[in-house]
C-alpha cells in the first residue's frame, strides 16, 4: 500500500511523456502485469491449499465440524501479518535492492498473503469469490488503463489517497471494539473507491519511474518487482473490501 519504490520516486510531470509509443515503457509494464498475474495465482493456489487440505488449514485456522471459521490459530496469525513484517525488513533491512532480493520479497508476501486469503474460502461461497474475482480483475484493468494514458499528474491524487489509507485503517481498528455496521459498511465502500484510485495512480507513477530509469537494468528490474507488489496488494485490497461488500456467505 505504499510506495516501494525507494530511491527511484523522482518522477517527470505525466504530459512530458509520450507513453503511446514507447515500446521500452509497453515491455516494462507488461512485465510488472504479468508478475502481478503469475502472483495471483500462486495466491490462489495457495488459498485453495490452506482452506481445504485439512491438516494445513488446521494449523492456521480453528474450525467447526463442518468447516465453518471460528478464529485464527496463533500460527495463522503469524501468516497473517508476516508480509507487514518483510516489507519493513525489505524497506529498511536491505540497503542495496537487487532483482533477486526484490524479487524474494516479492514472492515471499505474495505466499504469505496467498496462505492468509484462505480464510476467505472458509467465510464466502466459492460463486461469490469467483464472481467478485471477476469484478476486481476488470476493474483493475480499467484503471490501469485509465493510469496508463491519462496526461494528467495524479501526484497530488495520489498523496490524498494515500492519506485516505491511514484513516481507513483507523476506522477499521476502532470498528473493531465498536462493532457498528454502519460503519462497517462505510469503510468498505472507502476501501473500494480509494484502493481502486490507487490501482490508477500506481499505474502512472511506474510509468514516470520507468523514463527516470531507462537505460537502468538492475533498476528496472528491482522496479518490475516492487511496482508488481505494489499493485498486487492494491488488487488484493480491493478484492477484499468489494467481497466484503457483495460476498455470500457460507
Amino acid at each position: 500500500m505504499s510506495d516501494f519504490n525507494r530511491g527511484y520516486t523522482r518522477t517527470i510531470p505525466a504530459d512530458r511523456a509520450d507513453m503511446s509509443v514507447d515500446a521500452g515503457l509497453r515491455s516494462f509494464m507488461l512485465g510488472v502485469y504479468n508478475k502481478v498475474a503469475l502472483g495471483l495465482v500462486v495466491s490462489a493456489a495457495m488459498a485453495f491449499l490452506t482452506s481445504s487440505v485439512q491438516p494445513v488449514r488446521d494449523l492456521l485456522f480453528r474450525v467447526t465440524v463442518d468447516g465453518r471459521l471460528v478464529g485464527m490459530a496463533p500460527l495463522g496469525w503469524a501468516v497473517a501479518f508476516g508480509p507487514i513484517l518483510v516489507i519493513l525488513f525489505s524497506g529498511f533491512g536491505v540497503r542495496n535492492q537487487t532483482p533477486r532480493t526484490s524479487g524474494i520479497t516479492y514472492w515471499t508476501v505474495v505466499t504469505l498473503m496467498g496462505a492468509s486469503l484462505g480464510v476467505l474460502a472458509l467465510v464466502y461461497t466459492g460463486s461469490s469469490i469467483a464472481t467478485t474475482f471477476l469484478i476486481t480483475a476488470s476493474a483493475f484493468g480499467v484503471l490501469s488503463l485509465v493510469g496508463y494514458t491519462t496526461k494528467r499528474d495524479m501526484t497530488a491524487f495520489n498523496s490524498f489517497l494515500i492519506m485516505g489509507v491511514w484513516g481507513l485503517l483507523a476506522a477499521m481498528v476502532a470498528n473493531m471494539f465498536l462493532h457498528l455496521q454502519g460503519l462497517d459498511f462505510v469503510v468498505n465502500i472507502l476501501g473500494v473507491f480509494i484502493f481502486g484510485g490507487l490501482i490508477a495512480t500506481g499505474t502512472q507513477e511506474l510509468k514516470m519511474n520507468y523514463y527516470q530509469m531507462a537505460g537502468d537494468q538492475q533498476g528496472l528490474g528491482v522496479m518490475t518487482n516492487f511496482g508488481a507488489l505494489t499493485l498486487y496488494i492494491r488488487f488484493i485490497n480491493l478484492f477484499q473490501f468489494l467481497l466484503r461488500l457483495t460476498g455470500g456467505r457460507r
